[in-house]
Formats: C-alpha cells, sequence, structure tokens
C-alpha cells in the first residue's frame, strides 16, 4: 500500500526535479516533502531519487515509479469522485489571461478534467482587463487573470514581479537617452499600462515597436529584437530572458486571481480553485533545486 499523499509528494519532485519547487507547487513545507519521499523509498525498499545540495535526479526506479503514482492516483480519485456524494457537472465558462497559457493552464487543466469529467469547459483567452469586463457583463462565471497588486477584487492565488524580458541570445539595443523599444499588448493590458506607468515615472522616453493581442506574437516580435516584453517572471516563455539595464526602472508586481461572478456554482468554483492547488505556483527561473 502506497500513501496518496506520499505520491504526490513524490510526483511533484520528479516533475520539477527540485524539492523547493515541490514544496511550492504543494504549499507545504520542504521538509514535509522530503519526509514524505523518505517514506515512499521506505516502502518500496528502493532509492526513487538521487538528490545533492544542487540537483536531483530520478533513479531508473523512481522513472518507473512516475507511471505507478499517476495510475494508483488516478483510481484513487475515480474511486473518490464515484463514491462522492456531490458530483459536479455542468459547464463552466472560464477565462484565462495569455501569460497563463502554454507555461501553465494544461497543467491546470488537465488535473480539473480528471477530476470532474462531467464539466464542460468554455474557454475565454484574452487579455485580463477584457476578462473582468466579460465577467462583470456575465459573459463569463469564472476568471483566471492578473489584476494590479492591492486591488481587491477576486481571491490571490500567487503574487509575481514584472519584468523587462528580450531575446534570450540577441535582445533589443538602444542608445542611452533613445525611446525604449517596447512589445505590448493593446490597451487594456494591465502589463503595458504598467510598463507605461513605470517609464514615465522615470522619465524614460519610450517607443511602442510593436502591438499584438496574442502572447504568441509578441514573443516572436521580442526574440526576434524589436523590443522589450513587460512580463510576468514566473511565466517566462521560451527564449526569452529577463533584461537587466540601469536605463530600465522596475515594473512593480501584479496578482494572478480568481475571481466568479455571484451566480456561479460553489461547486465548480471550488473544483477549478482545487486544481490551481494541486498545480502549485509556477517556479521561478531563478528558483535552485533543493
Amino acid at each position: 500500500m502506497y500513501e496518496p499523499t506520499h505520491l504526490r509528494s513524490f510526483l511533484a519532485v520528479a516533475q520539477a526535479l527540485s524539492f523547493t519547487r515541490a514544496a511550492q507547487r504543494l504549499a507545504v513545507r520542504q521538509s514535509t516533502v522530503s519526509q514524505h519521499v523518505r517514506r515512499l523509498e521506505d516502502a518500496t525498499g528502493r532509492p526513487l531519487l538521487l538528490r545533492d545540495t544542487h540537483t536531483v535526479e530520478l533513479t531508473v526506479d523512481g522513472e518507473a515509479m512516475v507511471s505507478f503514482a499517476r495510475d494508483i492516483l488516478d483510481a484513487h480519485d475515480r474511486a473518490r469522485r464515484h463514491f462522492s456524494t456531490s458530483v459536479v457537472r455542468g459547464k463552466l465558462r472560464l477565462g484565462v489571461s495569455e501569460d497563463l497559457i502554454s507555461t501553465y493552464l494544461p497543467d491546470v487543466l488537465q488535473t480539473f478534467r480528471r477530476r470532474n469529467p462531467l464539466v464542460d469547459v468554455e474557454l475565454t483567452v484574452a487579455l485580463s482587463g477584457t476578462l473582468h469586463q466579460l465577467l462583470d457583463s456575465r459573459g463569463l462565471d469564472l476568471l483566471f487573470a492578473k489584476r494590479l497588486t492591492g486591488q481587491g477584487r477576486g481571491t490571490s492565488i500567487w503574487r509575481d514581479r514584472l519584468v523587462w524580458l528580450g531575446a534570450a541570445e540577441q535582445p533589443a539595443q538602444w542608445r542611452p537617452g533613445d525611446p525604449v523599444p517596447l512589445v505590448v499588448y493593446p490597451p487594456p493590458s494591465i502589463s503595458r499600462a504598467q510598463a507605461l506607468a513605470a517609464l514615465s515615472s522615470a522619465g524614460r522616453p519610450w517607443r511602442i515597436a510593436c502591438t499584438s493581442g496574442s502572447l504568441g506574437g509578441l514573443v516572436a516580435a521580442a526574440r526576434a529584437g524589436l523590443g522589450l516584453l513587460p512580463h510576468s517572471a514566473r511565466l517566462i516563455p521560451a527564449g526569452l530572458a529577463p533584461v537587466s539595464s540601469t536605463d530600465l526602472p522596475p515594473l512593480g508586481e501584479v496578482d494572478f486571481i480568481l475571481r466568479s461572478h455571484p451566480d456561479t456554482d460553489a461547486a465548480v468554483v471550488g473544483a477549478l480553485s482545487e486544481a490551481i492547488a494541486t498545480a502549485g505556483r509556477p517556479a521561478a527561473k531563478s528558483d535552485q533545486p533543493g
């Protein structure tokens, strides 16, 4: 018999290859995750992970356990749903900001679908400001998006810094005193508004080098060296990297939140919240294995 809690901790470490990030994802202490993995290794009688102060790697038995653990937890969840007195069902009109689509949302939706197969999802991807407007007009049941830190709308899932991103190999260049080239969403983008406010407060001239309503378009433009993209530090797209320069002011913080319409079924909101909690907070690029 393998304890489901131990299996979940092991899978989180196997996915992140870091005890620190696994603990953040599960919202528990790192020592708790380590204890769970040790107990699972005691139960199997074999080492599942090789770790030192800098790296974490799966052993051959650990790689096998990943598949077994997923099967065991899936069976556990199916049994729980079968005998549950309150099966969540219906339709969820979910709005998600562009930032979350490629790097974070797939894990959330996979968990949500596995645990709530009778809920159909109608997904709307848009700017956070647009999603808030849709929710207010009853066009959405629930949104998972950004808000400015300090605003009261929604339940905060995690807080994140906005950073300047450029091409990982050759970011955009400009001479001191020249306008900073920007790659941004159109209004009512929160990251755009933050970037323009920060540059204006610092007295730095700027110019809009590229505008796109999709993250894919912005990433392509930034990777091509057209300009800098203000973006979440924990959701950095492939091919981009933070740009540090004394010419660039800090961008401040935003909250990633869940916000529901008052008429939305509380069970559906709770189910998605549980899926997000299982996926955990995305790890920043600077997080180290531990």
